[in-house]
């Protein structure tokens, strides 16, 4: 038996706790010894702002062990795709970038004018507006860039890289909303996990049922032993920012 105490009302500390190599998450938040890679036709990209909060609910290092050829960097900015890659590019404009700023699906599917079909990947011109070719445009991507971070991370790391400007941008038109639920409340419906995304765009772009299907059941594993984990290591999980409050001063 172990001579250390039994104290059950003080947790380990969560430094104490060793972390996975992989998806750099606590031990008992991983799930990468049922992740099996998959080899995927469409190189991916995935650019992580430092300051998001990946310890526990973050997916972008997961999304990478799910693909044979997926690249993670981390930084605020980058001299173009083919230095952030580390590998000769052929042509950016034929790399899809995620990014979904002010632009809705459900803007552009109320618009008459619009040529909108109602498929999970939209490609846009740099005026945020729905391109005209949808399916040919599509058809002819040759790599995903993904942004990993919160909304306002995300917008960062697009206005510090004008190089994403020469990739195709593309938002999502997701049937339902994020996996997350409460546990990571997202600003919009669209807004999806690192994971959930990847699926959707790459399941899309290469036609494989899949690879969707393979990823959102990790994402699910990862949701049921966050939950688990929330309940018996409290320390291990990611602490909320608190929310910024405006309080005007009382006049005298």
């Amino acid at each position: 038996m172990s001579n250390q105490p039994i104290e059950p009302a003080v947790s380990q500390p969560a430094e104490a706790v060793a972390e996975c190599a992989s998806c750099g998450k606590p031990k008992p938040l991983c799930i990468c010894d049922s992740v099996v890679p998959l080899a995927n036709r469409l190189p991916i990209l995935i650019l992580q702002h430092p300051q998001e909060q990946d310890r526990a609910l973050g997916t972008a290092r997961l999304t990478v062990r799910h693909f044979t050829d997926a690249v993670l960097r981390i930084g605020l900015s980058w001299p173009s795709l083919a230095r952030t890659l580390g590998r000769p590019v052929r042509d950016p404009a034929r790399w899809a970038i995620l990014y979904l700023g002010s632009a809705k699906a459900s803007d552009l599917a109320s618009d008459p004018a619009s040529a909108f079909e109602g498929g999970p990947v939209i490609a846009l011109d740099r005026k945020g507006r729905m391109e005209e070719r949808q399916r040919g445009i599509l058809r002819g991507i040759e790599g995903v860039v993904l942004l990993d971070g919160t909304w306002s991370q995300a917008k960062a790391l697009w206005w510090r890289n004008p190089w994403m400007l020469k990739c195709q941008r593309i938002i999502l038109n997701p049937a339902q909303p994020s996996r997350y639920g409460r546990l990571r409340r997202e600003p919009r419906r669209d807004g999806l996990s690192t994971i959930e995304a990847a699926a959707m765009v790459v399941g899309h772009l290469e036609q494989r049922p899949d690879i969707e299907a393979a990823l959102s059941a990790s994402f699910e594993r990862m949701l049921a032993r966050y939950r688990q984990v929330q309940r018996e290591f409290p320390e291990l999980v990611d602490r909320p920012r608190p929310r910024r409050t405006h309080r005007r001063g009382k006049r005298r």
